[in-house]
């Protein structure tokens, strides 16, 4: 009768699953669902501050797992805050769900609209916003079994694609106990990153003029969109005279109603780009003054919205090496016989002059990245206020670009399904890490402050904005 007691010990011990193996196990259990989660917010290819269904979905799955989720924080209705947890540390994973315009595309290797939907996921956020969910209830799930101390926090990020709903979030001070955010994004390879990114303001500039008609009486008019035109050329002169890492982008949102009528309201939507926030300001200067010539010139008035402005991302190498560590040992993708056919067609639709690597690649972790990424985002303010890292996973077919249709057909099946399950793993066990060895915020806090150098962190967003609503109208 005294064997049995020590029996039972026993099997509890040879029972118990490692931690590591614990974190995994609560992925691979949960996949499924945030599978499905991911394939409807893809479905529904809802634009920025318009992802109502989208955002709603993801908080009603957190709360389904324990979590306590606030909507509609920082002033913005389909932003939200999921948390589990108590005390320290305190991990900030980041969940983003917009479409991009015009973007819509087939799960398929051919080009082909989804339906009515004019919107898709050419930039994978559904993976992104599902992949982050995955990550967090798989972290919650192992401090509730192990009873360790600390709190899981998944931040609903709406309107990445220009809207900059993380910098309003930041601004309200909804980071401000974090301790060191998790981040990810969906990518044609699978790397741990200390890549910088550029700095950017983006802005609609609005032209007022006079109506008349356009062959009778042309000089009773006053045409905004020859403002937008001589606004145009002077930017694209000034192209010349800035640095070469320069980035000016422009596409006119209205041009008129008829050629018959001088336009009396016609508007530009534009981007400008730097890698160092600093000089953004001066360069951003000069483009307002081309703006304001073109009114000058044609006696309209121009009306300057800035819609967003992202800081340069600020890179964390403690951080960066954590996740690197955890990719290696998960390894890449590896595509099942399909997915490989998926993949050789799609490959045959990229422009001949592109990159177009091996498959193989799909199957490595990169080294870690270093430099300046061409893009912008609005993680790039929240890695200015707390340790951050942002790694990427082989979720598109190697060779394809963002924003593309060939980019949206991958983010809608298995492959970028397979990107998006080694993105949680890679999170969760990181996570793991940081709550057993609380020494790791130290070192991801020291990082933070080599990296800023004693920079003091400056946002080119006028005080008094309030989040751009309807900037997709």
């Amino acid at each position: 009768m005294m064997i049995r007691p020590k029996c039972i010990f026993l099997l509890i011990i040879l029972g118990a699953a490692p931690a590591s193996a614990q974190i995994e196990s609560a992925v691979a259990a949960h996949s499924e669902r945030f599978v499905n989660v991911s394939r409807q917010i893809w479905d529904w290819a809802e634009l920025g501050y318009k992802e109502t269904q989208s955002s709603q979905l993801l908080a009603d799955e957190l709360r389904k797992s324990g979590f306590t989720v606030t909507m509609g924080v920082a002033e913005i209705p389909t932003a939200f805050v999921a948390e589990y947890g108590k005390g320290g540390p305190v991990i900030g994973l980041l969940a983003e769900y917009d479409a991009l315009p015009r973007s819509s595309q087939k799960a398929e290797p051919v080009k082909g609209m989804n339906g009515k939907n004019w919107n898709g996921h050419a930039c994978g956020h559904n993976l992104l916003g599902a992949g982050s969910a995955l990550a967090a209830v798989a972290i919650k799930e192992w401090l509730e079994k192990t009873g360790t101390q600390g709190t899981v926090r998944l931040y609903g990020c709406p309107a990445e694609e220009g809207g900059g709903g993380k910098n309003y979030m930041v601004r309200a001070g909804l980071f401000s106990d974090c301790d060191l955010v998790l981040a990810w994004h969906p990518s044609d390879r699978t790397s741990a990153s200390l890549e910088s990114s550029m700095a950017n303001i983006s802005a609609k500039v609005r032209y007022h003029g006079v109506a008349a008609h356009a062959s009778r009486s042309p000089e009773s008019g006053r045409s905004a969109l020859d403002g937008v035109m001589i606004a145009t050329h002077a930017i694209d002169l000034l192209r010349e005279h800035v640095p070469d890492s320069t980035r000016i982008h422009y596409v006119i949102t209205q041009g008129g109603s008829a050629p018959n009528i001088v336009p009396d309201f016609s508007e530009i939507y534009l981007y400008v780009r730097s890698p160092d926030a600093g000089l953004l300001g001066g360069i951003w200067d000069r483009v307002k003054s081309c703006a304001e010539a073109g009114a000058l010139a044609t006696g309209t008035q121009a009306e300057i919205e800035v819609i967003n402005s992202n800081s340069n991302k600020l890179p964390n190498d403690a951080l960066a090496a954590l996740l690197d560590k955890h990719l290696r040992a998960l390894g890449g993708i590896k595509y099942s016989a399909g997915e490989k056919e998926f993949a050789e067609k799609l490959q045959k639709t990229l422009p001949e002059d592109s990159e177009v690597p091996d498959l193989t690649l799909a199957e490595e972790v990169l080294p870690i990245k270093e430099g300046h990424t061409k893009g912008s985002s609005d993680v790039g303010d929240v890695s200015w206020s707390v340790p951050t890292t942002e790694f990427t996973t082989a979720t598109w077919v190697p060779g394809v670009p963002l924003h593309s249709w060939q980019s949206t057909a991958c983010s809608g099946m298995s492959i970028g399904d397979k990107g998006m399950i080694l993105a949680a793993k890679a999170m969760a066990l990181s996570a793991e890490d940081i709550y057993r060895n609380p020494s790791l915020v130290q070192e991801a806090q020291a990082s933070f402050k080599k990296r800023n150098a004693g920079k003091v962190f400056q946002s080119h967003l006028p005080q008094d904005a309030k989040p751009p609503l309807n900037y997709r109208n």
